[in-house]
């Protein structure tokens, strides 16, 4: 009892030193807004489809320490996922295309980043899976505003469901080969009931490069990775939801590359990528199930 006492006064201590350091931050810390879109149609597609889009608004307070800066932040955002084609009709949406889903989310996060080059972020994001995620309205509306095809089987997406996914990423060292080229590999890992997997990841940097976020760069780079699955609600439905219109198994590997170009000019910042993703559905050839899409992320620290 005298231990499990111990143990509830410490995790109090750790989260009330937390929220301090947050507040902290926010009260004297730079303050950064960062923009990113996911999106295939970036790409000239027209037919859309597996994730099809993602949106994520990130505010975030950086404290510069002797040697390293610890950032404290809050992001929202949504994703979608469709069919392999968005005009197909709901009468034709089934195993083995993907789902339509709707992903909406909330959460809070720290990160570290060190002179060395080596870094840590930990996060937790909360949301709603299903039509709770406004995924709907959101794809038909833009689609209608870009004089796009609209989607055609929203009616089949997965069933409502609160969730919540613990986040962490680790990049525990970093090699230099000369002054213009590094690499660095990296642990990653999602814990919850809208996704949960593990995998690992390196990046190779060419250019005039950054230790830390805040400086000057332009360079391009390189990412490869690959993930261990072992639960996607956008593909099973929620871990607790009962009775969805179709729901499919998912590959437990899945791989994913990306090729970008990034440029800091503070207070600017904008990185342009080229995502090419796996077959993530265990029962889709890969001819069909492997996809594409852009990646953009613009952020500004006045």
């Amino acid at each position: 009892m005298l231990l499990g006492m111990a143990t509830l006064n410490a995790g109090a201590d750790t989260l009330g030193g937390m929220a301090e350091d947050f507040k902290k931050a926010a009260a004297e810390g730079t303050s950064t807004h960062l923009l990113g879109i996911d999106n295939d149609s970036l790409l000239l597609k027209k037919d859309d489809g597996f994730y099809t889009s993602g949106l994520r608004y990130t505010q975030q307070y950086t404290m510069r320490g002797a040697s390293q800066l610890t950032a404290f932040g809050w992001r929202i955002g949504q994703e979608q996922y469709t069919a392999s084609d968005i005009n197909l009709p709901p009468a034709r949406v089934g195993p083995p295309d993907h789902p339509y889903a709707g992903w909406l989310y909330g959460g809070l996060f720290k990160e570290t980043h060190r002179a060395d080059g080596t870094h840590e972020n930990i996060g937790i994001d909360i949301g709603c899976l299903g039509p709770c995620a406004g995924g709907e309205w959101t794809q038909t509306n833009l689609h209608r505003l870009l004089n796009q095809p609209l989607p055609q089987g929203w009616s089949k997406q997965v069933k409502n469901e609160a969730g919540a996914v613990l986040y962490a990423d680790i990049a525990p060292v970093r090699w230099t080969f000369g002054p213009s080229i590094d690499v660095t590999p990296n642990l990653h890992g999602r814990f919850g009931n809208i996704f949960t997997d593990a995998g690992a990841g390196v990046t190779l940097r060419a250019g005039r490069l950054n230790l830390l976020p805040d400086q000057s760069t332009l360079h391009a780079y390189l990412r490869i990775d690959g993930r261990a699955v072992g639960y996607d609600a956008t593909l099973q439905g929620g871990y607790f939801s009962k009775g969805n219109p179709h729901t499919v198994k998912p590959k437990r590997l899945v791989g994913e590359a990306e090729i970008g170009l990034a440029w800091n000019g503070a207070p600017y910042a904008i990185s342009v990528s080229v995502v090419r993703r796996g077959n993530e559905i265990r029962d889709l050839s890969d001819a069909i199930g492997t996809q594409n899409f852009a990646r953009l992320q613009f952020s500004y620290a006045p």
